[in-house]
């Protein structure tokens, strides 16, 4: 199976041992955007180009998503937040739901006011086991 990997920029650190685990698994991974320079939108907060960028990187993760079987979300804990999903993350989900891909979650969904429409795009839930991604 073919799958986007989908996170926070703060867990890009936790990538690696997953991508690893699946490649080994017959997978095929695709890595999120800006995986390699993490840092850059912080570089262009406050300037001209931030927008632009923003929505380049929405565009491109659109346009991978269409490529691939599945997505996993990495939901992982961050500033006090079980199971955070951010903005941008939410959209790829969303992006993932609209075009029937398989949304797999690492962890379970997080409390919040996004709650109903995580349910509604009803994820598989691992727990962690990367095993139940089939």
């Amino acid at each position: 199976m073919k799958i986007l990997i989908i996170c926070s920029k703060s867990f890009y650190t936790n990538i690696p041992p997953v991508k690893e685990y699946l490649e080994a698994n017959g997978h095929e991974i695709l890595l999120p955007n800006s995986y390699d320079n993490p840092g850059m939108e912080a570089n262009l907060r406050g300037t001209e180009g931030h927008a632009e960028w923003k929505a380049r990187m929405i565009k491109q993760s659109e346009e991978k998503i269409k490529t691939v079987d599945a997505v996993l979300v990495l939901n992982l804990d961050k500033n006090g937040q079980k199971n955070y999903i951010g903005g941008a993350t939410f959209l790829e989900i969303y992006d993932a739901f609209r075009m029937g891909k398989k949304i797999y979650f690492y962890n379970y969904i997080p409390e919040g006011m996004l709650k109903d429409e995580l349910i509604g795009f009803s994820p598989i839930c691992i727990n962690q086991d990367l095993s139940k991604i089939k």
